[in-house]
C-alpha cells in the first residue's frame, strides 16, 4: 500500500512542473509565482535568467487583519501591482503553480490587473 501523502505530493509536483515548463521570466517580463497556504497568500516576481527575486509581497504586510481571504488576495494584487509599477514593470508572466485559476489566485490576478499590470 502506497503512502497517500507521497502520492499527493507527487501529483502536486507534476502539476506544478507542467505549468512552469511553459514559462520563463526575464528582467523586463518577470514570472510572478504564487504560493497559497491555509491562512496566507504570497507572491514574488522572479527574473529566471539571473535567478533573483525582483519584488515580493504577502498578505501579512497588509494592514487589514479582519478581512476575508479573498479580499486580502485582491488587496495583495493591488499592492504588488504598485510595487511592480515603481520598478517600471508593466508586464508579467503569471505562474499559478499547481493551483487552479480560481478563488484567491484569481482574486490576486484581478488585483494585479486593477493596478495596471498586463499578463
Amino acid at each position: 500500500m502506497k503512502d497517500q501523502n507521497k502520492v499527493k505530493q507527487a501529483k502536486y509536483l507534476r502539476r506544478q512542473i507542467r505549468t512552469r515548463v511553459k514559462m520563463s521570466g526575464s528582467a523586463k517580463k518577470p514570472r510572478l509565482s504564487v504560493f497559497r497556504s491555509l491562512s496566507h497568500i504570497y507572491a514574488q516576481a522572479i527574473d529566471d535568467t539571473k535567478g533573483i527575486t525582483i519584488v515580493s509581497a504577502s498578505d501579512k504586510e497588509l494592514t487589514s487583519k479582519d478581512a476575508k481571504k479573498m479580499d486580502k488576495a485582491l488587496a495583495l494584487g493591488e499592492f504588488l501591482g504598485k510595487k511592480l509599477s515603481e520598478k517600471k514593470i508593466n508586464e508579467i508572466i503569471f505562474d499559478r503553480g499547481a493551483y487552479k485559476y480560481h478563488g484567491r489566485v484569481k482574486s490576486l490576478a484581478e488585483g494585479l490587473r486593477k493596478a495596471g499590470i498586463k499578463f
